[in-house]
């Protein structure tokens, strides 16, 4: 690496980092980058292939885009509601495995990672406050791109929550809302920025790709969903790099989740646009 672009990089790290400490790891750069790409096969990476031949499907359909329904959280056996709820809590579990994954990877070579990375509870009232300041920044845009982008025939509606009304279908869609936000945040954030970095990777280059690979794994909602989750993904990584603090945005993430899972099942039989 010359002196110049050392330089460069120096000054990006200035500008997006506070010095905080990578965790430690003997592995190398190929080894690094192999170990990302298979953990994000099973995961968010997988969903990205899924959600491309999703939009591919849907902007084939005689039926235009803006005039499909993409629908989120479904009954599986709505004819029997308790075998219901053992699904729904099944794919909740399942879900947050490559997290967990993800951050057994990163302790298993530096026992200090998870505190490295912010994925503790050091600062539960900073961690809230500074969530629900970012849910507040991203979810207001969001949802104007949202309703834009679907007036402009360039995204689906999207039912957001179609389980039936069971006495556990809030609780369950809550759940649903934390399991995104931890699989999302530690994979495509404090994982991927981590090994990422460890690689020697440059943090614009980090922030974008992991931008755009959440991005692509949203496109089955319509190319809106996936230009507003690839904003979402540059701010949050700003953020993250900033702080090191991935807490804050699995907050944000559960909050904008909430509103938009269980405020869907409250408000669609009263408000027309949804």
């Amino acid at each position: 690496m010359n002196a110049e672009s050392e330089l460069g990089r120096g000054r990006w790290r200035g500008l997006l980092t506070t010095g905080q400490q990578l965790p430690r790891t003997d592995a190398s750069r190929r080894q690094l980058v192999t170990e990302t790409v298979l953990v994000l096969g099973v995961s968010l990476g997988a969903s990205a292939i899924w959600a491309t031949l999703s939009l591919i499907n849907k902007l084939t359909q005689p039926v235009a885009l803006g005039q499909q329904t993409t629908a989120m959280n479904q009954a599986v056996t709505p004819d029997r509601p308790w075998l219901d709820l053992a699904y729904q809590v099944a794919q909740i579990g399942i879900g947050v495995v490559p997290a967990l994954l993800a951050l057994f990877l990163l302790t298993r070579d530096d026992s200090r990672a998870r505190r490295l990375v912010g994925a503790d509870a050091r600062h539960p009232l900073r961690d809230l406050a500074h969530g629900a300041g970012l849910a507040a920044l991203i979810g207001l845009p969001g949802l104007a791109l949202y309703l834009g982008a679907r007036a402009a025939g360039l995204n689906t509606t999207v039912a957001a929550a179609n389980l039936d009304s069971t006495w556990w279908a809030v609780p369950v869609l809550v759940l649903a809302a934390v399991e995104n936000a931890v699989l999302e945040e530690v994979v495509m954030v404090a994982y991927l920025f981590t090994r990422w970095e460890q690689a020697g990777w440059a943090l614009p280059t980090i922030i974008i790709g992991s931008a755009l690979i959440r991005g692509t794994y949203h496109l089955y909602q319509g190319f809106g969903g996936g230009l507003g989750n690839v904003a979402m993904g540059l701010i949050l990584g700003v953020v993250y790099a900033r702080t090191r603090r991935v807490m804050p945005l699995i907050v944000a993430h559960t909050i904008l989740d909430v509103v938009a899972f269980v405020g869907y099942t409250l408000l669609r039989a009263h408000v027309s646009w949804l």
